[in-house]
């Protein structure tokens, strides 16, 4: 019997300047101290990223990352309750996130949205989507409210997500993060002016759709992401993910494009500072 191979271990992607990181969970990654945060953060640093943004999917989370970003001028945060977790957006959910909404750290609202994968595949523990549709639209109105980004989860609910996303309020910037939808999506995505969140997957082999969406779109509405720990990048698919790996997917996005990778960088920079209210 063949012997697996066993998986490389992940290094930081080589220097390039400029690089930022639009959706990473840093307390998923196994920063939830100052200190924790820094050494992420450094490693980061080696490879060029200037500037992150750490995500909550619930109140939890939310506060590690509120927190992260008030003790590192590098980071900062989005809060909100993921859709699977939607039944969890009470009145108590709703006034904690309000109050986040306001600190000057917290520079979007996410990530919320839909999700019918799990719902599917593990029913007795996730939200039913009409609950999150109605947390969906409540965070999209925070948004509106507090004058902060979007940021959107969909996993399978395209459909549903772009009904409710046309007929909602309409927030200063919505980002779509992990893009994986198919042409028809991005079709009405990029016309509504929505920002395509890239992530590692854009790296894997089997996505020649997703590479050529990459290509096709805007430069003005792109970023980039790791999503850290997950959707780690070739060549490091199935190890933990982290800021420092993003290189990777910049690298592949920038060679589709056929532009030198520093210009990408520095284009997708200024696309993060402008949505999150930076520039």
């Amino acid at each position: 019997m063949s012997k697996k191979k066993p998986r490389p271990t992940p290094v930081p992607a080589a220097f390039i300047p400029n690089l930022t990181d639009a959706h990473t969970h840093l307390a998923s990654c196994g920063a939830r101290t100052a200190e924790e945060v820094a050494a992420l953060m450094d490693r980061a640093r080696t490879a060029g990223v200037r500037r992150v943004c750490t995500v909550g999917d619930g109140l939890a989370e939310a506060q590690l990352a509120l927190e992260a970003a008030t003790g590192h001028q590098d980071v900062f945060a989005a809060c909100a309750i993921h859709p699977t977790r939607a039944h969890e957006l009470d009145e108590d959910a709703r006034a904690h996130l309000r109050a986040m909404a306001c600190d000057p750290n917290c520079v979007a609202i996410g990530e919320t949205g839909l999700d019918t994968y799990w719902i599917k595949h593990d029913p007795h523990n996730t939200a039913a989507l009409d609950v999150q549709e109605e947390a969906l639209r409540w965070h999209i109105d925070l948004a509106c409210e507090s004058g902060k980004a979007l940021m959107i989860h969909n996993r399978e609910a395209d459909e549903d997500l772009l009904r409710v996303l046309g007929d909602a309020p309409r927030p200063v910037e919505t980002i779509l993060h992990c893009f994986s939808s198919p042409w028809a999506v991005a079709d009405v995505a990029l016309e509504r002016g929505y920002v395509l969140s890239f992530a590692g997957n854009v790296t894997f082999k089997r996505n020649d759709e997703l590479r050529a969406i990459a290509k096709a779109a805007p430069i003005e509405q792109i970023v980039i992401e790791t999503d850290a720990p997950y959707m780690t990048p070739e060549p490091y698919r199935g190890a933990r993910n982290e800021s420092a790996l993003i290189g990777h997917t910049a690298q592949v996005i920038a060679d589709v494009r056929g532009v030198k990778v520093e210009d990408f960088a520095e284009c997708v920079s200024r696309n993060f500072d402008r949505i999150y209210g930076l520039a």
